[in-house]
């Protein structure tokens, strides 16, 4: 258990921390090359969900998120693994770092705009630590499942 609230502390606090950072030394929309031209610094406030997919129903996703940090608390107990409480409580760290934003930044409460700012100029949406956190722990879960392991649970032996 104190696998899960760890990772889930640390990635809340290098979101949030990163986020806060940038804001103070980024203008919004005048991106800086970061490693090379290959990843650039951009600041946006992002009113939608990953990859801009709902644009303006920020309640919507607030809500969902909600839900979901819920629901990876109650999960939390019944975690058999350290891999497992692991990769929860960085998802927890994920959604909870852009709940944050949802919830305390502007135009307003649970409809504030998710802070992005890493850019890779090859179309592709910009996003931030927390995105980053969710899409990897989400990848590797479905990569878990595929090869037979049970989501929170030690791998039975056949």
């Amino acid at each position: 258990m104190i696998w899960f609230f760890a990772c889930a502390f640390t990635v809340i606090a290098l979101d949030q921390f990163l986020k806060n950072y940038l804001i103070l030394k980024l203008e919004e929309g005048a991106p800086i090359d970061f490693i090379g031209s290959m990843v650039r610094l951009n600041l946006v406030y992002n009113d939608s969900a990953a990859f801009s997919i709902g644009f303006g129903a920020t309640w919507i996703f607030t809500i969902i998120s909600s839900v979901a940090v819920l629901v990876l608390l109650w999960f939390s107990r019944k975690i058999e693994t350290t891999g497992w409480a692991i990769m929860a409580g960085v998802l927890l760290g994920g959604v909870s770092g852009n709940l944050i934003d949802r919830y305390l930044r502007e135009p307003g409460f649970a409809i504030g705009h998710v802070v992005d700012y890493i850019q890779i100029p090859l179309n592709f949406p910009i996003f931030n630590v927390a995105d980053m956190a969710i899409f990897f722990i989400c990848s590797i879960s479905v990569i878990r499942v595929l090869r037979g392991d049970q989501i929170g649970r030690k791998r039975v032996s056949e």
